[in-house]
């Protein structure tokens, strides 16, 4: 458990700061139904986060991954090292979306219409940026599946999924545990954790898929050399 545990936890933590969708909740919190619609959006990503580790659990089954985790599946190894040239790839897109100096940083044409999102609506989105979102799929694929590689039984791999979803979770939690905390008092916190982040998500999450990418590279050549 403790080696699983080592393997998803920094990837778990890649999930949680994830710019955008951070932006995203404090967006809601700072609307008419921030309550609701920030519950909302932390419920569905942790739903998204759970599905696609579910799904590689079950795939991974599928293919005797869980049935036999000292077997060599070599298809691992080329699946981390596709996923983290990825990476690299978004990442170098990210850099490459940096503002110029004295130019100002700009939000998603999207997010510009978060003020009259509904429940449901902050739910969907959350599960779509959760489970669709290159970063977040890839990290919580790979960690799904050093779970799927280890020796643990069911119910472990389940305890090791909740860790997963609840440590990526942890970078939306924290604006709407602030907002829950002091309620319409929170808004100037919030405000200024949102101009940092639009200020400088372009950088902090071309910075993490580097880092990620090459991280996934390196457990890829190393699923592929073993």
């Amino acid at each position: 458990m403790a080696q699983a545990l080592g393997d998803i936890l920094p990837l778990a933590m890649g999930i949680a700061i994830s710019p955008l969708a951070i932006i995203a909740v404090i967006l809601m919190l700072i609307t008419p139904r921030a309550r609701a619609n920030g519950v909302s959006f932390l419920l569905g990503w942790m739903l998204g986060l759970a599905a696609v580790a579910t799904v590689v659990l079950v795939v991974s089954e599928s293919l005797g991954v869980t049935s036999s985790p000292s077997h060599d599946h070599s298809w691992v190894g080329a699946v981390k090292l596709v996923l983290g040239l990825a990476l690299l790839i978004l990442a170098g897109l990210e850099l490459r979306r940096r503002p110029k100096p004295g130019q100002e940083p700009s939000t998603p044409k999207w997010m510009k219409e978060l003020d009259r999102t509904t429940p449901p609506g902050a739910l969907g989105l959350s599960v779509v940026l959760s489970s669709v979102g290159p970063k977040t799929f890839a990290l919580g694929a790979v960690a799904a599946l050093a779970v799927a590689q280890s020796s643990l039984s069911g119910a472990d791999q389940a305890l090791a999924v909740v860790v997963l979803v609840v440590i990526g979770s942890l970078g939306i939690l924290a604006p709407v545990a602030v907002y829950l905390a002091r309620g319409r008092k929170a808004a100037e916190r919030l405000q200024d954790w949102k101009d940092w982040l639009v200020a400088h998500d372009a950088a902090v999450a071309g910075a993490l898929l580097l880092v990620f990418g090459v991280l996934l590279i390196g457990k890829g050549i190393i699923g592929l050399a073993g």
